[in-house]
């Protein structure tokens, strides 16, 4: 499917696809978990983009760049996800959990950055960044949640999950019309669900073991609610919103206010579910502010 990208940002980002070998597990003991990321730019403070569900980091095609401009830069692809291998993780009889996937994260961070980062996470990679930053607090300089889970449980549905039910589950979500629509959903302006946005999101489907990671992601819960632990968070934080959310909506931007102690809330005008796609220039624009 690469060959099938459009977009500049798109392609240039695929150019620079790289990998490293991670101790998933933390121990020296266990095989590395070959780890998808793209790394550009210099300079202090680094700054570490996280997905969200089913997903990968092209989606931060368009606002890496810009964030680069001034700061290292990493877009990293989440245990379980994006290109990152889970060849390793099945034979071993890993559960994809969110635990797994923080200490996968950890390690990561230990190979690629080593020194105090700020976490960007977008949806589901928000839940990522805040449990990241509640057990390795030394690890994260800041904090940035956009339009972020982590304040509601997920479904428990997900726990039943077994064949055949898992193999339709995926299925359904491998079926490029059902993506379309999830993708015109998280838009505000519909234009932005274009076919090379549908390529991008499609790309990792064809990843080995994408089927099995994704049903043991969502049979292990998935990430539950933070709400009782967010004013424990060490770390400044900006919560940056797409006013025209209809993915999670916009009530949980000011819960996460009220909820982290001295954060920040920034507003994206018209724009939906994903603003590093929609609004990459207002939301890099947004960070650095913040990172000032």
């Amino acid at each position: 499917m690469l060959s099938q990208l459009t977009e500049p940002a798109s392609i240039a980002l695929a150019q620079q696809l790289q990998s490293a070998a991670v101790l998933w597990t933390g121990q020296p003991d266990q095989p590395p978990v070959t780890t998808s990321f793209v790394q550009q730019g210099s300079g202090s403070p680094p700054i570490l983009l996280l997905h969200g569900f089913d997903s990968s980091l092209f989606e931060f095609r368009r606002l890496l760049p810009l964030l680069a401009e001034q700061s290292a830069t990493w877009a990293v692809d989440l245990l379980g996800f994006g290109f990152t291998d889970r060849q390793v993780g099945l034979a071993s009889g890993l559960s994809f959990s969110p635990n797994a996937i923080k200490t996968h994260l950890y390690s990561t961070w230990k190979t690629l950055i080593q020194e105090p980062a700020v976490l960007v996470g977008a949806s589901m990679g928000g839940a990522t960044a805040i449990d990241f930053a509640l057990s390795y607090p030394e690890a994260v300089q800041r904090l940035v949640l956009i339009d972020s889970a982590g304040l509601r449980a997920g479904p428990a549905l997900g726990k039943y999950l077994v064949s055949p039910l898992g193999y339709l589950a995926t299925a359904f979500l491998r079926n490029l019309k059902v993506r379309q629509k999830i993708s015109l959903n998280a838009y505000h302006e519909p234009s932005y669900a274009s076919p090379d946005a549908l390529c991008c999101a499609a790309l990792h489907l064809q990843q080995p073991g994408w089927r099995q990671a994704l049903v043991s992601f969502t049979q292990s819960g998935g990430y539950g609610s933070f709400q009782q632990q967010l004013g424990q968070l060490q770390s400044k934080t900006l919560i940056l919103w797409g006013r025209s959310d209809r993915i999670l909506g916009t009530a949980d931007a000011e819960r996460f206010q009220q909820a982290i102690v001295g954060s920040q809330l920034a507003w994206i005008e018209d724009c939906g579910h994903v603003p590093h796609l929609e609004k990459p220039q207002e939301t890099a624009l947004a960070i650095r502010k913040f990172l000032a």
